[in-house]
């Protein structure tokens, strides 16, 4: 089967690992991959997309966010689909303007379309982003209709596109998934170059959806002591508002935007604690990377997040007053090392349980298969352990 996959490689943020994971992923399975991907300018063969024939489509502006294709950018896609002849189309979508014309395109061509919606949600709308979130759901329900699926990661966004309209049998909930064998327990000596006993983590973007805040004056608040460290592992525009603030007095240390996968799997094996103290999410793939890991995680019901550390895989914030939460729990997270060690335990098994990537991908090979069939209800399959 032959898949044109439509998405970005940069800036980095969860939309990029996802098509990365997943496309060597079905390169592994034998699939034949395009990468069709939004660059200002041609850009050099990454070496992590390897394996894939690849396509520039021209772009004026992008970043973690949305992306504005170029006026151009339609034409050239769909001359290079013309081209490529792909079975299936596979659109991680992008938050652009080109998302909704997609329908149309693949229409025109006779390509079966499938969608991954990433947009962060609360589902208990409790704060003025999860309002205005709320309106990005709304402007695309309609054209998400014309898909031929729409992958999303949670029964609550699922439940949430059905009542702007998505017809239940076009949406499939399909969660992220994390290579098991890649970010697994193991040993590191992070703590001693950090002249640490307790690491904690947070790591993902620095913007006011993902709260970070609210975590940094609780451990500020709680004197953690001066073997205690905070690492932030992320850029964004709060940084140079925030990191003033909160120093290495504090025990904070700021490491910015770490490229390199092997160190970031490094900083997780030799954590204890992740925290994740969004208002907003999707299903936060660095969440499950560091359950994957094996470390205690604290996260807020944003998104699916909740869903994911449910029945004691985790600790699960609400999105209001996380500070003082955090006041309470950070002294627990440091003084009781048993408890932290039997949480990361359980956050592994819930990772093997259901968000293993080979899991992930069985699911969306069933997917395929119906779609080129014309299968209209979609069924969600067990997730297979990958061990």
């Amino acid at each position: 089967m032959h898949i044109a996959w439509i998405g970005k490689k940069s800036p980095f943020c969860g939309n990029v690992t996802y098509g990365r994971e997943v496309t060597n992923a079905l390169l592994d399975r034998g699939y034949q991959v395009s990468f069709l991907h939004f660059a200002q300018e041609e850009t050099a063969a990454d070496p992590l997309f390897l394996g894939c024939q690849e396509v520039s489509l021209p772009c004026l502006y992008k970043s973690q966010v949305y992306t504005i294709p170029s006026p151009k950018a339609s034409k050239v896609l769909k001359q290079a689909l013309q081209q490529l002849r792909p079975d299936l189309v596979h659109a991680s979508l992008t938050l652009s303007p080109l998302d909704f014309l997609l329908p149309e395109i693949c229409e025109d061509l006779n390509l079966p379309l499938v969608a991954t919606f990433h947009p962060p949600f609360d589902g208990k709308r409790r704060n003025l982003k999860s309002g205005t979130q709320l309106v990005a759901y709304q402007l695309y329900a309609p054209f998400l209709a014309h898909y031929d699926r729409v992958i999303i990661f949670s029964q609550l966004q699922r439940d949430l596109l059905v009542r702007l309209g998505v017809p239940r049998h076009k949406l499939a909930v399909i969660p992220n998934g994390v290579d098991v064998l890649k970010y697994a327990p193991g040993t590191s000596n992070l703590k001693v170059r950090f002249d640490a006993q307790r690491l904690f983590v947070y790591q993902g973007r620095i913007a006011t959806e993902k709260n970070v805040e609210a975590l940094l004056k609780a451990w500020k608040q709680s004197e953690m002591g001066d073997r205690c460290k905070l690492l932030i592992v992320g850029n964004g525009p709060l940084v140079p508002t925030l990191r003033p603030f909160y120093d290495r007095y504090d025990g904070i240390l700021w490491l910015g935007f770490i490229a390199n996968e092997q160190q970031r799997i490094e900083i997780l094996q030799a954590a204890d604690v992740f925290i994740l103290p969004s208002l907003l999410e999707g299903l936060s793939l660095s969440l499950l990377e560091a359950m994957a890991c094996g470390l205690a995680c604290v996260a807020t019901d944003a998104g699916a997040d909740g869903e994911v550390l449910e029945g004691g895989a985790g600790i699960i914030l609400n999105t209001h007053r996380v500070t003082s939460q955090l006041n309470t729990l950070l002294p627990l997270l440091r003084d009781h090392t048993e408890w932290t060690m039997l949480l990361g335990q359980k956050a592994r098994a819930r990772v093997l349980e259901r968000y293993t990537l080979s899991g992930n991908i069985s699911q969306l090979e069933i997917l395929y298969k119906e779609v080129l069939k014309g299968t209209q209800a979609y069924v969600p399959h067990p997730s297979p352990s990958s061990l």
